[in-house]
């Protein structure tokens, strides 16, 4: 699924660790990524995070998308952080899932994200990456 991931690819953002339930992303935060107060845009940290929670939830096969996602940004990151993204899963009921993300600043806490997922039941990756059911709309 992240080879297919044009969005993260495109801003650099690096697959380093997946296991069942679990990922770890890295980005670094480009000029083009800082808001007017010289810090990086929230929507960037959210990307991190979420794409973090996406091969998370996507390790155990089954296309899984977000049914919804809230975070608390804790610190500012600025150009040139390197920030890390640490999702992991906490349970799987049904079709639905709950995942934790941290994204840090070395050992420092830059964001908390919890992702709910939901598996839409297609085991093929080209039902989320081109053609849609109405079922993943």
């Amino acid at each position: 699924m992240f080879a297919a991931d044009q969005a993260s690819r495109g801003l650099g953002v690096e697959l380093l660790e997946q296991g069942e339930g679990t990922a770890v992303l890295r980005m670094t935060v480009t000029p083009g990524m800082v808001n007017g107060h010289g810090i990086a845009h929230g929507g960037y940290v959210f990307l991190l995070a979420d794409s973090a929670f996406a091969c998370a939830c996507n390790s155990h096969g089954p296309v899984t998308v977000a049914a919804g996602a809230d975070v608390t940004f804790v610190a500012p990151a600025y150009e040139g952080d390197l920030l890390v993204a640490r999702a992991e899963e906490r349970t799987r009921f049904g079709r639905s899932g709950l995942y934790d993300v941290s994204v840090l600043r070395g050992d420092e806490v830059i964001a908390e994200f919890r992702g709910r997922s939901r598996t839409i039941g297609s085991t093929s990756a080209s039902t989320s990456a081109g053609t849609t059911s109405k079922e993943s709309r």
